[in-house]
């Protein structure tokens, strides 16, 4: 249908328990139909689900175990099972099928394993087949975890081309204040762009349950509106939530995207954390904020980090400042040599050569 929209819906581990120790069917049976009943009108529906190891602890009866992370890693992989099972069977009340889809942070900073997952969840949207995403628990370690699933939902509207996105926690929004404390808190309902004041604001979880607090719905917020998805923060427990959010009615706090979006090629660059960075001079500083122009070899005055032709670089004026990401046309050896060099010596110097940028200006955000 023409007016068919992709909606990312993210649920916390507090709105799948409400607040109790396990998982709460009824609730989560409440939400699977406002979702069925969107995917019925057309639309392209995606869930990020937590929840993965607090299925596992209710499955093996609470267990004593050593707070380690091999613990939770244990009771993330008995759990996801059971989550997606419960998911499974819950659409498939409605004759809707699913599709488990497990993504640590290495599938969004390597461009071929964000393109693959991006086409594998638009396969399933094409099918009409809902996805269901998690973070790998089990196998997941500091270094490639995304760390909560607030971010990691971000990234799913990101590679789903999504038009919106819906935190679902277990507060109405966004305050001013914290609102278990202060009584006069007051919900901020259009947000039309992250600032400091709001960043202070969202402060952090203590809820105890999951890992997101408000600190990462607004970093989600963030990475999500700048690649053109609005995002609304809203209570999951309230009654018609989902649907409220895809009829446009106002629910929670509701963040404008950004007007310009970035164009699709570039998201994945904000997505995937740098693998090197450049120093640049003031000449080519000028060149890439006044001009719009790309980064030439003869502004590079130093390279730091190891990183291959194809990562993303983060980009640094003299006095420290990031400036931009990009995608190095060379590795970081190459760059060594022909830094400030002009561009018709790189043949001369490397033997070779991949043309006359070092990161071009279509592979590249400025900040």
């Amino acid at each position: 249908m023409s007016n068919s929209q992709t909606l990312v819906v993210k649920l916390g581990t507090s709105v799948l328990t409400g607040g109790s120790r396990r998982l709460n069917r009824a609730h989560i049976v409440e939400l699977v139909r406002q979702c069925a009943q969107l995917h019925s009108a057309g639309h392209r529906i995606v869930i990020v689900t937590s929840g993965a190891i607090a299925a596992g602890r209710e499955h093996l009866g609470y267990p004593e175990l050593p707070a380690t992370i091999a613990s939770k890693q244990l009771l993330a992989a008995v759990g996801q099972s059971r989550l997606i099972q419960l998911w499974e069977q819950l659409f498939s009340i409605y004759g809707i099928h699913v599709g488990q889809m497990l993504l640590t942070r290495a599938d969004m900073e390597d461009r071929e394993r964000f393109l693959n997952a991006r086409d594998t969840l638009r396969a399933l949207l094409d099918n009409r087949i809902v996805p269901v995403i998690n973070e790998n628990d089990a196998v997941v370690t500091s270094e490639i975890k995304v760390g909560d699933n607030d971010n990691l939902s971000a990234l799913a509207a990101i590679l789903a081309g999504a038009d919106k996105l819906l935190l679902l926690t277990d507060q109405q929004g966004l305050f001013t204040a914290d609102p278990r404390n202060n009584p006069t808190a007051e919900l901020i309902k259009e947000v039309h762009g992250i600032d400091d004041t709001l960043r202070a604001i969202a402060g952090d979880s203590v809820s105890g349950l999951g890992t997101g607090g408000m600190s990462t719905k607004l970093q989600a917020a963030d990475v999500a509106g700048r690649a053109g998805v609005e995002v609304v923060i809203a209570a999951g427990s309230k009654p018609g939530v989902i649907s409220d959010v895809m009829e446009g009615i106002s629910v929670g706090t509701r963040f404008h995207p950004l007007d310009t979006p970035l164009e699709n090629r570039k998201r994945w660059i904000f997505g995937a954390p740098p693998a090197g960075e450049l120093i640049i001079d003031d000449g080519a500083l000028n060149a890439l904020e006044s001009r719009g122009s790309s980064l030439l070899p003869k502004g590079i005055k130093e390279v730091t980090g190891n990183f291959s032709r194809g990562e993303v670089i983060r980009i640094r004026s003299l006095d420290g400042r990031d400036v931009a990401h990009g995608v190095s046309r060379y590795n970081s050896d190459a760059l060594r040599r022909i830094a400030g060099h002009h561009s018709q010596q790189i043949d001369a110097i490397l033997g070779y050569e991949y043309g006359p940028v070092a990161v071009h200006r279509d592979d590249m955000i400025v900040k």
